[in-house]
């Protein structure tokens, strides 16, 4: 689930979708109105499964926010969805659909579907940032979700890149994400067309920066380059922490194409310290859209406080 959609599916125990729908989050109708619709689309996958003769195993539901030590309850950190802290989500799903319910960090099970399922599948030792709003991320090593103590940890986008750098909405300054961010991006390039007396009849996004680039644009292309510096600096510190087999990187500019990957590599190994890169490599993310679901689903099975 996100500020604009639930995304939902039933998933084969081999990563397959055998079905998949959207409903709206109504992130602005609070707690009350979000968890019906959560209801809802578990009761449709339930009703798709029945019709079918399929038997489920459980419930994964990937979450924008923190979630407590048991994987159960939603602390809070959502700023995107009005009233989303302080939820015991699990109960409360259980006693609507009669089955064991475990709760995950969205971008906790993106980088989980990767890795069982998608770009960094056979891969033990895994980081994945995905890109758009914000920056979010995940940490796998030896082959398992690395949360930190109480699960409070593996806030990738809120590595302090400046001391004294841009506001961030976590309440801190200069973080990777107020600086490389797609949201990042569109601002500085707008920022920078802004002081040129550049004017767009059209919506700025990283798409269209993208395209500009590639036709030379003057500030597309210094905005690109300040966007891969950035993003390969706070790589670079997140591999010489835990040298990974492999850097994932997800979110909608990561389509952009091989070269967005090799820019980002070449910044990396510009700060990175070698050694610590040396059986690490980035690669694009493979499942889209559909890494959330399928990393929440497989939740459902691996999480380590399932009932």
């Amino acid at each position: 689930m996100g500020g604009t959609f639930i995304k939902f599916g039933l998933v084969s125990s081999d990563g397959q979708l055998v079905y998949e729908n959207i409903a709206p989050t109504s992130a602005d109708a609070g707690a009350p109105v979000l968890i019906a619709g959560l209801i809802n689309s578990v009761k449709e996958c339930l009703s798709f499964a029945q019709k079918h003769d399929f038997k489920v195993e459980g419930i994964g539901i990937g979450t924008p926010g923190l979630i407590d030590r048991t994987n159960r309850k939603v602390l809070g950190g959502a700023d995107n969805i009005k009233g989303w802290s302080n939820i015991d989500l699990s109960n409360l799903i259980e006693a609507e659909c009669g089955l064991s319910v475990s709760i995950i960090n969205d971008a906790n099970a993106m980088g989980l579907g990767e890795q069982c399922f998608g770009a960094a599948r056979n891969c033990t030792d895994v980081l994945f940032l995905t890109i758009g709003t914000g920056i979010g991320g995940a940490v796998i090593i030896d082959g398992k979700l690395f949360c930190g103590y109480e699960n409070r940890g593996t806030e990738l986008g809120h590595i302090p890149l400046f001391t004294d750098g841009i506001p961030c909405s976590c309440g801190s300054v200069g973080c990777l994400e107020t600086y490389a961010s797609t949201s990042a991006l569109v601002k500085q390039f707008t920022e920078r067309c802004d002081a040129a007396g550049i004017d767009f009849q059209q919506e700025i996004n990283g798409q269209l920066i993208v395209e500009l680039y590639h036709q030379n644009h003057p500030v597309a292309v210094a905005t690109l380059e300040d966007h891969w510096r950035f993003l390969g600096r706070g790589i670079a510190g997140l591999v010489n922490i835990f040298s990974p087999q492999l850097v994932v990187i997800g979110g909608g500019i990561s389509e952009a194409g091989s070269f967005y990957m090799e820019k980002i590599d070449e910044q990396v190994k510009r700060f990175v310290m070698p050694d610590c890169m040396q059986n690490t490599r980035i690669r694009a993310a493979m499942l889209g859209n559909k890494a959330g679901i399928l990393g929440a689903a497989r939740w459902a099975v691996v999480c380590p406080n399932k009932k």
